[in-house]
């Protein structure tokens, strides 16, 4: 298997995206607006920025830190998709159950099974049902068949 989807060849590290993902009620709660989930308090919203910081500090400190970025709420995204060949553009927030993409961190290491590592470390352990994604970042098309 080549590239990004192998475990890497001795001595060659792999690119790994983790993909964490939220509603328009995540975001809401945690801006401190109430809804049908309690607002986080300013010490939860801390605690949780801290716990991110730790995490991604420690990626640094291994070298396995490639960039890390979360991103605006689904309120301020736009949905693109064509009919009849032309483009149809819908505002967000989409459906509060439907989650979105709401950050990414991009990881250089030795295996899938590391990646799943750092990823489980993005999890959080009093959130049942909460996931994240991890998936190889492909350098070029060869890298694609599977």
């Amino acid at each position: 298997m080549s590239g990004a989807a192998g475990a890497g060849e001795e001595g060659k590290t792999v690119k790994y995206m983790i993909l964490l993902y939220g509603s328009q009620r995540d975001y809401d709660a945690l801006s401190g607006q109430p809804g049908d989930r309690p607002a986080m308090t300013p010490e939860q919203v801390a605690a949780m920025h801290a716990h991110m910081e730790k995490t991604h500090q420690a990626l640094v400190e291994s070298g396995e830190l490639v960039d890390a970025q979360g991103l605006a709420a689904p309120a301020h995204a736009r949905r693109v998709q064509l009919t009849g060949g032309a483009p149809v553009v819908t505002d967000g927030p989409y459906p509060e159950t439907q989650e979105v993409l709401a950050g990414y961190t991009i990881v250089e290491c030795a295996s899938f099974d590391r990646a799943t590592e750092i990823a489980a470390g993005f999890v959080n352990p009093d959130a049942p049902g909460e996931y994240v994604d991890v998936r190889p970042v492909v350098d070029g098309i060869e890298d694609l068949a599977g």
